[in-house]
């Protein structure tokens, strides 16, 4: 961790969203989900928006040896998105807490603010982090 990693850090992340992240391509085994509109998954803009998030600290921590890991999530989808469209999210580290990260984050789509809420990340050294996933799955 930098020292540079402080509150008041914002980024800003665009994506032209495809016809591979609405709510059909979350579980093309879901028949439920194959019979749903064609628009942003609510499971693709959380994974959006954890993209921006970890976009905004990288330059702030010692990646790739330190990695950020969502750890709670807290966001509305207020609009649906069809395909085709850029989305953008907007976040901003609003505190840190020894390895806790909480953001303030929004998305807006071009016509509507489509996602705002917050999300806690925290800063994991990946070779420890791997070693314990690699026990859990030896136990």
């Amino acid at each position: 961790m930098k020292n540079s990693l402080k509150p008041g850090i914002k980024y800003e992340h665009k994506f032209l969203l495809p016809p591979t992240k609405t709510v059909s391509a979350l579980y093309p085994e879901a028949e439920e989900f194959q019979a749903m509109p064609e628009v942003f998954a609510t499971g693709f803009l959380v994974g959006f928006l954890e993209w921006a998030c970890i976009k905004c600290v990288n330059p702030h921590i010692d990646w790739p040896v330190e990695q950020t890991l969502g750890t709670h999530i807290n966001v509305s989808h207020l609009a649906a998105t069809p395909p085709g469209l850029e989305v953008t999210a907007s976040v901003e580290l609003i505190e840190v807490d020894g390895r806790r990260l909480v953001f303030q984050v929004e998305v807006h789509d071009g016509v509507d603010i489509i996602s705002k809420g917050w999300h806690e990340r925290f800063i994991i050294n990946k070779e420890k982090f791997d070693s314990k996933v690699s026990a859990k799955r030896k136990s």
